[in-house]
């Protein structure tokens, strides 16, 4: 494991789990894990909407002042879904090695004005957003899951890029019944956008693996919805 490798060089990694539904749900993921470092369960989806995360998995790199050296980030630790992301985990873990046994001095660490150019903050639609998808969590929490999907559908208006607000909406209702599509529908009208922001770990603005396996993905999923509109 990373963090086992590395915690000797004062690195540590906390992974976080947004679900609302808490333990019930992403506790037997973190059990099977055997996670060593530090690993929590955020049910109000506070760190998504602090760090304005619209995905996971998703990762910040936080140095030993409290500074944020890298944004928001795709970060896989295995490839368990390069086929479908194009997007290499060893290259990603190479980085982090890196920056363990560099700190400050690892060509990977960003400078405070790239990290200023590449920090999405917060609109008034996403602070909007924020507020429509909290209220329908504490009626979804309270047992009031059918009076939630309002909310939810304004949120998601709110906020169509956010696959976390998208994600947490379909499982705790019936996305056919309550918005009349399915994850894999939504995915589909990417049509060759990028489902995760581009990885660009060396600054070149370029993810060739990714920007390919997004376009052979969407060409895919556009045969499977032809194949089922037909059949």
């Amino acid at each position: 494991m990373l963090y086992e490798e590395l915690k000797d060089r004062n690195f540590t990694i906390i992974t976080i789990a947004f679900d609302t539904a808490g333990a019930a749900a992403a506790g037997p993921f973190i059990t099977a894990g055997k996670p060593a470092h530090p690993s929590l369960i955020d049910t109000k989806h506070v760190v998504a909407e602090l760090y304005n995360m619209v995905n996971v998995p998703t990762a910040v790199w936080i140095d030993e002042s409290g500074m944020i050296v890298r944004p928001n980030e795709v970060a896989f630790a295995l490839d368990t879904f390069r086929v479908i992301t194009g997007i290499d985990s060893a290259r990603y873990l190479d980085a982090l090695r890196d920056w363990a046994r560099n700190g400050a001095n690892s060509r990977f660490v960003m400078k405070p004005d790239e990290v200023k150019r590449k920090l999405k903050l917060p609109t008034r639609e996403n602070a909007q957003a924020a507020a429509y998808f909290r209220l329908a969590e504490y009626l979804c929490e309270t047992g009031h899951a059918p009076d939630a999907v309002p909310y939810f559908k304004e949120a998601r208006r709110l906020r169509p890029e956010s696959w976390t607000i998208t994600r947490q909406a379909f499982a705790m209702g019936d996305p056919e019944r309550d918005y009349g599509t399915t994850f894999v529908d939504e995915v589909a009208k990417l049509k060759g956008k990028l489902y995760y922001d581009l990885l660009d770990l060396d600054g070149s603005g370029s993810n060739p693996e990714q920007e390919q396996v997004a376009r052979e993905g969407a060409d895919r999923l556009r045969k499977l919805v032809e194949q089922a509109g037909s059949d």
